[in-house]
């Protein structure tokens, strides 16, 4: 993908949306899994884990949009999306993060890991369909919007809060981004190439649908 085309921007944009989106929660994990450090190691509790965190979640993303290019994948990776787009218009049933804090820094850091790698199946899903098949496209995605999670995480989780239109907003993205993985699967490639404008048709139905629902 051209670095220069709009298409390019706009996935980049939506890889961004979505990581606000669905991240609010790990920088809560990463809160509570620090809380019984000492106070200087508070800092590079969080840093360390982060970081551990930032690299197994990048690994698994491209890890799931390089196999998204076999038959079927999008299909069950875009039903998928939809139903966690459906999930995070649904009202909180008393979630709790039951997370274990650690004394040290090696047991909190291990927290932050296992437990970002847990919560970021729907990140993982929602950024490898945003990014289409293009590795560059999601490291340079996940490059921009991860660091802007780390340090804007609390400012978003208030404001998604304070403007609750901002997360239908971010569910209507995941279902567009879902009707267009669902209609660009190789095993329904006949049906693209017989309805012009089938991807952008998907996706407007998707985000309708996760709304409607």
């Amino acid at each position: 993908m051209d670095l220069a085309s709009t298409d390019f921007w706009i996935a980049v944009l939506q890889i961004i949306a979505i990581d606000l989106v669905l991240s609010g929660d790990n920088a809560v994990v990463i809160a509570l899994a620090c809380r019984n450090l000492p106070q200087a190691q508070r800092r590079l509790g969080v840093l360390y884990g982060v970081a551990g965190a930032v690299g197994l979640r990048v690994l698994l993303t491209a890890f799931a949009a390089g196999v998204l290019g076999y038959p079927w994948l999008k299909l069950a990776g875009g039903l998928l999306l939809l139903w966690i787009g459906v999930k995070l218009l649904l009202p909180e049933q008393g979630e709790d993060h039951d997370i274990q804090a650690s004394a040290s820094l090696a047991g909190a850091v291990r927290t932050i890991i296992v437990a970002d790698a847990v919560m970021s199946l729907d990140n993982v899903i929602g950024v490898a369909g945003a990014a289409r098949g293009s590795l560059f496209l999601l490291l340079f995605g996940l490059a921009v919007s991860i660091p802007l999670i780390i340090w804007s995480s609390h400012l978003v989780l208030k404001f998604m809060e304070r403007f609750p239109v901002v997360v239908t907003l971010g569910a209507a993205l995941l279902g567009y981004v879902a009707g267009d993985m669902i209609a660009s699967d190789a095993a329904l490639a006949a049906w693209g190439a017989a309805v012009p404008g089938l991807h952008r048709l998907a996706g407007f139905g998707g985000a309708v649908l996760v709304v409607v629902v």
